[in-house]
């Protein structure tokens, strides 16, 4: 353990992984506040003592925040994973830094656009670069393996 807290690659990618596991963390409250601010709940205990069942639907903004959400963890949880192979495979620090934080980037303005309705392709230019950024460090990691 001691060797991989004095590892530059595997310092930065604790850091970008980091950066966006909050990011997906922080999606949950945002949901919570559209869903408040917006009248949109999705069980009847949610709507409190008002018991008003005109309450118990979706909206629009709520259900975009939850596709976001999900978007997330759909694209982060395999960031991590990888990426944690990847920066064992001891990769040039400035090459991992550019996947990190190209990574970091493109899932900060996914949600941006995702959220904020950005017209297209900026949600999916945003998606596509960070899959592409964890299919190269897969890569990377698969050619670490079969070529030693």
């Amino acid at each position: 353990m001691a060797n991989m807290i004095e590892n530059d690659v595997f310092l930065a990618f604790s850091t970008y992984a980091t950066i966006v596991i909050l990011k997906m963390l922080l999606m949950a409250p945002l949901t919570g506040y559209y869903r408040i601010t917006r009248g949109a709940f999705a069980n009847e205990e949610d709507v409190g003592k008002s018991g008003d069942k005109k309450l118990l639907r979706t909206h629009p903004d709520v259900e975009r925040v939850r596709r976001c959400h999900q978007n997330d963890i759909e694209n982060i949880i395999p960031f991590v994973l990888i990426g944690l192979l990847y920066s064992l495979t001891g990769p040039d620090l400035g090459t991992a830094l550019l996947h990190f934080r190209v990574f970091a980037a493109s899932r900060i303005f996914h949600t941006i656009s995702y959220v904020g309705a950005l017209p297209q392709p900026s949600r999916g230019l945003s998606w596509i670069l960070g899959m592409l950024v964890t299919f190269s460090m897969a890569y990377r990691v698969l050619s670490a393996v079969l070529f030693l």
